[in-house]
């Protein structure tokens, strides 16, 4: 019997459809509670405007009701007509923003309850679907980003779409409730003619699951922060299988120990025709086991902890029905996107820009919605997403390169010669004044908290160094904090805890060094970690070669690494009385 409230709601929904029609049809301001439980389902979350929240409550108003809405576009492939409807839906419907998102897809932000059913409607029409892009399911597959044209890229994107479409809910509810029934465009997979859904059951799983495909020697996907990564073994140009890791996710809960992040696991080597079978595998084993009464705790991570990679490895290997080998040798250099022009491998070029925080906008004298929309317009260059909140154009002929550099100069689309290395990467998540589980701000003020830290950095002259940061707003993890260099989560208004450790490459997990920083002190904070990496560095060494060579995190991170400061750690470990207590 299911344990959770949420999964008694999934078990009652009748396929996900609940009472969602009705209430979309009627004047009622929002959805309900159980509602709102299975409308992540269909892609969306009810949300309302924090910044609006206590006026109204004065005022004796209503929340400030809108949506956040999510597409599912695997590998973050997107061609121009989809883009431009993108763009007017964000006008016509939106709040005038487009949010790339850490998985490869766009966030429609400020959707109203009355332009939420045209929303959906109008991404289906040009063969975009939200289905499955939030709920527990397979949520949007990623795939590496960079768009070279050879065998072993299109591969990737290939088994993107195919993952896809695979972990694609059978339900018909989101036909019935949002396209009146209809199937409105040939790209969108066929819905099932019943509702059975084979592979997740009646109560799906037990929370999102994520996936994502890597090609060495760019990690620009975070491969192991997912619930499967797969990386290819192309050792000839053509793929011929994939290394499987699996039990990565990042999500916790601040002083709650049995919550912590973690990598995923090697678990084996696949030849590439039994990738999809060793996934469904894997899924299929996480709905049978995962945890569905403690929903904290109900991620594949930790059926990999609690039982063990070992019993994991047989449990999956006597699912999959096909060979298996050991993982094969690989290497990563970086989580960085290749920003800028690049030869893609057939006589045409692609161009990567950096997108402030992801957020499409026109603002702050920096017109990106207005630039891509003439890039897409004129040229109708197709286009793809990256996990690092970037974008693609690609299919360029050169001849074009003049013409589209002319226009991201006339709209102010910064260029990132100018930038550190560190600015490059760095991002944060949304958070206020949409996020519901926002502690503190994260996307409003990381640019200019990064233009002190670019400060510091070049006062020690380290500008050109590969260093990691990332913020959030709360500590679910989604702008991937716990294996940067330098991360900063949310607690408090103004105040984050500080995580150092990670890597630039993605592979280690940070730990917790100070429980507490106060916004205004992050500079500060981060000035003396970089000035003794500045003097204490060997020759060459990256920070998080440094940070490895002279800190432990731990081979195996243990949950107090992101729960006790480090001080508060050494002293344990040096026999020194436990405190009483780490509740917060």
């Amino acid at each position: 019997m299911p344990g959770s409230e949420v999964e008694k709601i999934k078990e009652d929904s009748r396929a996900l459809r609940g009472t969602l029609k009705e209430t979309c049809e009627s004047d009622a301001s929002h959805f309900s509670h159980e509602e709102y439980q299975l409308l992540k389902f269909h892609g969306s979350y009810q949300q309302d405007d924090r910044d609006q929240r206590n006026e109204r409550k004065k005022a004796g108003q209503d929340k400030a009701w809108i949506f956040m809405i999510r597409t599912k576009t695997p590998g973050g492939s997107l061609s121009s007509k989809q883009y431009l409807e993108f763009d007017r839906i964000a006008g016509d419907l939106g709040n005038n923003t487009l949010r790339i998102t850490t998985r490869q897809g766009i966030q429609f932000h400020g959707i109203l309850k009355a332009g939420f059913k045209e929303t959906i409607q109008r991404l289906n029409r040009v063969g975009v679907t939200t289905k499955g892009a939030c709920g527990d399911v397979v949520r949007n597959t990623l795939a590496a980003a960079a768009p070279f044209q050879n065998a072993v890229y299109r591969e990737v994107q290939r088994l993107a779409k195919e993952l896809s479409d695979t972990f694609l809910s059978r339900s018909r509810s989101y036909t019935e409730i949002w396209l009146d029934g209809k199937k409105l465009n040939a790209d969108v997979p066929n819905d099932s003619p019943t509702d059975e859904e084979p592979i997740y059951g009646k109560v799906y799983l037990p929370r999102k699951f994520k996936f994502a495909i890597a090609v060495p020697p760019y990690n620009d996907i975070d491969v192991f922060t997912n619930d499967v990564g797969f990386i290819a073994h192309a050792p000839n140009g053509q793929v011929e299988g994939y290394n499987v890791f699996v039990g990565g996710g990042l999500g916790m809960t601040h002083g709650m120990l049995k919550t912590h992040p973690m990598l995923a696991q090697p678990l084996f080597y696949v030849k590439k025709e039994h990738a999809p079978a060793a996934a469904v595998a894997i899924v299929t084993m996480q709905r049978d086991f995962g945890n569905r009464e403690d929903r904290k705790i109900s991620r594949l991570k930790h059926v990999v902890e609690d039982r063990g990679i070992e019993w994991v490895r047989q449990e999956v290997g006597s699912r999959l029905k096909a060979p298996t080998e050991p993982i094969k040798p690989f290497a990563f250099v970086s989580v960085a996107d290749l920003l800028g022009w690049h030869e893609q491998g057939d006589g045409k070029l692609f161009c990567g820009i950096f997108v402030t925080e992801g957020r499409i906008q026109d603002a702050h004298d920096v017109h990106y919605r207005s630039a891509f929309r003439v890039i897409a317009e004129k040229f109708g260059f197709p286009m793809r997403f990256t996990a690092n909140c970037n974008l693609y154009f690609h299919d360029i002929d050169p001849s074009k390169r003049k013409e589209v550099d002319e226009i991201l100069k006339a709209h102010k689309v910064p260029h990132t010669d100018g930038f550190t290395e560190s600015r490059k990467t760095a991002h944060a998540c949304v958070a206020l004044p949409t996020c519901g589980l926002a502690l503190a701000e994260s996307e409003r003020i990381f640019p200019a908290l990064m233009d002190s830290i670019d400060g510091v950095l070049r006062e020690l002259k380290l500008e050109k160094e590969p260093i990691l940061f990332r913020m959030t707003g709360c500590p679910n993890g989604c702008a991937r904090p716990y294996n940067a260099d330098f991360a900063f989560v949310g607690r408090a208004p103004n105040k984050y805890a500080f995580f150092v450790g990670g890597s630039i490459v993605g592979d280690r997990l940070a730990g917790l060094e100070k429980k507490m920083v106060e916004l205004k002190d992050i500079p500060s904070v981060v000035r003396s970690y970089l000035k003794e990496f500045a003097e204490k560095r060997k020759n060459g060494e990256t920070f998080s070669q440094y940070w490895g060579r002279t800190h432990v995190n731990g081979a195996k991170p243990v949950p107090e690494q992101f729960h006790i400061e480090l001080a508060e750690r050494e002293a344990r470990l040096a026999g020194a009385k436990q405190p009483a207590s780490v509740s917060e």
